[in-house]
């Protein structure tokens, strides 16, 4: 394998250039540059959230508690049993968000196309909340489930409701917004006809917190995104082109119906994986694909490990905050994402007026 600058061909910015028998591709600079920053900011963000609780460790206990096994027997319980696998989800959680908006952004080409905004989140929230709370599941493997059969069939009927002969993007996002709102209804419904104790629980799942998940939850949900996470490695290359239009998709040899399909199922997967383990956890899947674009100046949202990345740092400094809060993180990330929104809102209003 060869890994050098490119030289001979001028792309417009700089390339590291991998070449072998099996890979041949050019990575930009920026975009490693952008990972590496993104990376050390996940691992600041993550040691500095383990030291923070009702048990006071030090940062310097906190290493020692992770790679010394003669360390204080006390602080490695609190470090290994309570706060890692917070830690490790919350780097999960924000991968998988983080994917899943830009498979749908890219698909939607367009901004907004998130699964927050057009419904496949609360159609996840729905099918979780009827698994909890009427069929009385409550392990996580029928979480997943329920949210996986609630966000496809929520995606299906956006698509069936959006789509006449083609399909507009913003008719797409008009219909999941009303779509969104009649599962929001049909769900408080739920919550106020069942008891106190049914709708507490469901209330303190719906507010997205990672607070209580351990090693029991995170073995399977890494194991799920590891699976989607495979299947969904082709489309970083097709999603893209799709981008350009169908007929020129068509002529570079991908078929636009099979991998719209491969999109929607693969990205609702990533978010039931999230909303059955931590419950909605929302804005992120909106801004990680556009701060990542930013940042790495893609022509797409479709850039998997910038963009899980950027998802990963977004929630793990989020949880930081929540935990300094003493709220769950998803109402931190409701209420900078909804800053976010009304900011997207506006500046795509003024690139139209």
């Amino acid at each position: 394998m060869s890994v050098q600058q490119q030289q001979s061909v001028d792309f417009g910015r700089q390339h590291v250039r991998i070449d072998n028998a099996r890979i041949a591709t050019l990575i930009p600079t920026r975009s490693l540059v952008v990972c590496a920053v993104l990376l050390v900011v996940i691992l600041a963000a993550g040691l500095t959230s383990m030291t923070i609780g009702a048990y006071s460790i030090s940062l310097e206990s906190v290493l020692r508690a992770l790679f010394d096994p003669a360390s204080d027997p006390d602080a490695r319980q609190v470090v290994f049993d309570w706060r890692l696998p917070r830690v490790l989800f919350a780097v999960l959680c924000g991968m998988a968000l983080a994917l899943s908006g830009g498979i749908f952004q890219s698909l939607t080409r367009n901004p907004l196309g998130s699964p927050d905004i057009i419904g496949f989140g609360i159609g996840a929230q729905f099918g979780v909340t009827l698994t909890m709370v009427v069929l009385e599941l409550n392990t996580y493997m029928f979480k997943a489930a329920g949210a996986l059969i609630g966000g496809l069939i929520t995606a299906l009927l956006v698509y069936a409701l959006a789509t006449t002969k083609t399909m507009s993007s913003f008719r797409l996002i008009i219909v999941g917004i009303g779509v969104s709102a009649g599962l929001g209804s049909l769900t408080s419904w739920i919550l106020i006809s069942v008891s106190v104790e049914k709708a507490m629980m469901a209330a303190t799942w719906g507010a997205g917190s990672l607070a209580s998940l351990g090693f029991d939850q995170l073995i399977p949900a890494t194991l799920v995104f590891a699976v989607v996470m495979v299947a969904a490695l082709p489309l970083n290359r097709t999603l893209p082109v799709l981008e350009m239009g169908d007929d020129a998709a068509t002529a570079l040899g991908i078929r636009p119906g099979r991998t719209r399909l491969a999109a929607l199922v693969l990205g609702v997967a990533l978010i039931a994986l999230v909303t059955a383990a931590a419950g909605p956890i929302s804005f992120i899947a909106l801004a990680a694909p556009q701060i990542c674009q930013r940042l790495t100046r893609s022509n797409t949202p479709m850039s998997t490990l910038p963009v899980m990345l950027t998802g990963a740092a977004l929630v793990v400094v989020s949880d930081m905050a929540a935990q300094l809060l003493m709220v769950p993180v998803g109402v931190v990330t409701v209420s900078v994402g909804g800053l976010y929104l009304a900011w997207l809102l506006a500046a795509q209003y003024a690139q139209r007026a």
